[in-house]
């Protein structure tokens, strides 16, 4: 294999619990995560459209074949994390890019964690209910 063949650009993506590994390398747009296609892991259009917009933004749909491998969390991570990953990688290839996808908010890590129980209380702020008699 010679040095074109291996090179990638990659991105590392965080959102909630979920932890996204994104590596960019030149094609026709190929998608794969986790080694199944896009499809059958984001079922929602709109969760799928929202993951691709860095893409679609830097108008780089078709030239990157996209290769992720996403951990922890729910469906709803995942999608945040790979699309700040696909940000990133793209910043990584073409500095460019930076512009525009800092106009869009995609380069923006969103840091909104599930706040911990407190003791006494049902969920992080919910308390039982007041009973007077």
């Amino acid at each position: 294999m010679t040095n074109e063949q291996q090179h990638y650009y990659y991105g590392l993506g965080r959102r909630k619990s979920a932890v996204a590994r994104v590596r960019l390398t030149p094609g026709n747009g190929a998608f794969v995560v986790n080694g199944k296609p896009l499809e059958d892991v984001v079922f929602r259009p709109s969760m799928r459209q929202d993951l691709l917009r860095p893409l679609s933004v830097t108008e780089n749909a078709n030239r990157f074949n996209v290769q992720v491998k996403v951990s922890g969390g729910g469906i709803s991570g995942w999608t945040g994390a790979m699309r700040l990953g696909i940000a990133r990688a793209l910043v990584a290839a073409d500095e460019g890019y930076r512009r525009p996808l800092r106009q869009h908010g995609l380069l923006t890590r969103d840091a909104r964690e599930k706040e911990r129980q407190k003791p006494g209380l049902k969920r992080a702020r919910k308390a039982p209910q007041y009973t007077k008699r």
